[in-house]
């Protein structure tokens, strides 16, 4: 792992020689994330935040793991495009993720960049687009290779071993592709490649997927995740600039030019190692189903999700919160099964099953929470019976309501998600002044 290798490093060698590290057998490396998703498919979750912001497994946010798999494989030089409904995204990272001291500067930084309009009265058009209004950030790092990662999925994975394929192959693009079965690729963009692993299609949603090579009944599907040489990056980004007719996306524009004339190189995410015995994963939550299932996953007794691994931890801003609290109330006791709980979080004579309870949480006596979701600072009142819910941030469930019992009444409240799953969103703005706030359709 790189990390480690640069602290063993450092310890044995004399300052003169850091300046070697900085730019490493790498060259200078640059880390791009792309954060400005707007994630619809998440709604309501996303009426208050970009889909990065969500909240994961407690006590994180989806974007703790692209910004932990950077980092824990040595890339400290991190720049986090932003857009969509940013503000939660942006004082997460401004609160636990910053290097301090003697560290923070040219090439030891996680810096927030907002769309800036540099090419013109737009937005970011697409992911592409987005990297191609930042082309001053790579030429002011004077980097050799970029990292374009995506934030808006759960995966762990070591980079450095990425980029060492990249570099043995000699490739101009490498794309970290993931091995699903053929039947349940349709839903994504498509790889094919040659035996050698060079790709030679992208196929968007194709109706029948390309098989890899050396594993029929198998597909190589794009993660959304490149290493890319500069250069390269450079050329394809100003022509696809000019196109007229280009939707300015790396999967649909990019990539499908840019295997025809170099070397673009398929990385078997499966091949990955994570150290501490532990295995590579990765996750699309792009819907409600998925992010509940992957919450779901995490109860596991043997989760593929490890998130207890000391060598590979997946870090996230550290509240001065108190700990976990559980008691017995009057006739109610209190029963904790197969969860997972963050700070503060507080069961006071309930039963909780198969549940996520995230920080300063209240569930009052006698309330029943199975297979759900609450948000941070919610409080469940007493009684309560909730059953496959997410409760999103900041939510007050009054004494004796039950949720996800009945579809009709659930429907009539709350937001019901076709897999039926209910979401309780976050409250709506609350106006003082008496006056109707005039953006109803909004979501705030």
């Amino acid at each position: 792992m790189l990390f480690s290798n640069i602290i063993r490093i450092i310890n044995q060698t004399k300052s003169a020689e850091v300046t070697f590290l900085i730019y490493g057998k790498y060259g200078r490396v640059l880390g791009i994330v792309l954060a400005g998703g707007r994630g619809q498919r998440l709604s309501p979750l996303t009426r208050h935040r970009a889909k990065p912001a969500v909240h994961f497994a407690a006590k994180y946010r989806i974007i703790d793991f692209a910004l932990s798999n950077l980092v824990n494989s040595g890339v400290f030089s991190i720049y986090v495009l932003v857009q969509f409904r940013s503000q939660s995204l942006n004082e997460h990272i401004e609160r636990g993720w910053q290097f301090g001291g003697a560290l923070r500067g040219r090439d030891f930084f996680i810096t927030v960049v907002p769309a800036q309009m540099w090419t013109g009265e737009h937005w970011y058009k697409g992911t592409a687009d987005a990297v191609f209004q930042n082309l001053h950030l790579i030429t002011i790092y004077n980097a050799d290779r970029i990292c374009i990662f995506a934030a808006d999925h759960v995966y762990k994975m070591d980079i450095e071993q990425m980029m060492q394929k990249h570099m043995e192959q000699k490739a101009d693009c490498t794309v970290a592709a993931y091995e699903v079965p053929s039947s349940e690729a349709s839903s994504f963009g498509c790889l094919e490649t040659d035996k050698l692993g060079f790709v030679t299609q992208f196929l968007e949603k194709p109706k029948n997927p390309p098989e890899i090579p050396s594993k029929p009944g198998f597909s190589f599907i794009s993660m959304g995740n490149y290493i890319f040489e500069r250069e390269v990056l450079e050329e394809a980004l100003v022509e696809d600039a000019n196109d007229p007719n280009s939707s300015h996306d790396f999967g649909k524009d990019i990539l499908p030019k840019l295997h025809k004339s170099h070397r673009v190189f398929a990385y078997d995410f499966q091949s990955n190692v994570i150290p501490g015995n532990d295995r590579p994963y990765w996750r699309d939550v792009g819907t409600i189903k998925a992010y509940w299932q992957a919450h779901m996953d995490l109860l596991k007794a043997e989760a593929d999700l490890n998130l207890f691994n000391p060598q590979w931890p997946i870090r996230t801003v550290s509240y001065a919160d108190p700990p976990g609290f559980t008691f017995s109330v009057n006739d109610c006791s209190s029963h904790i099964e197969s969860t997972l709980r963050a700070e503060g979080s507080q069961v006071l004579g309930a039963t909780i099953k198969k549940s996520i309870l995230s920080r300063n949480c209240i569930i009052k006596p006698g309330a029943v929470v199975e297979e759900c979701i609450i948000g941070r600072s919610v409080i469940v009142g007493e009684r309560c019976k909730l059953r496959r819910v997410i409760v999103d941030a900041q939510n007050v469930i009054p004494p004796d309501t039950q949720i996800g019992f009945n579809e009709a009444e659930d429907r009539a409240k709350y937001h019901v998600d076709p897999s039926g799953i209910v979401i309780v969103p976050m409250p709506a703005i609350q106006l003082r002044a008496k006056v109707s706030f005039p953006y109803p359709d909004s979501g705030i």
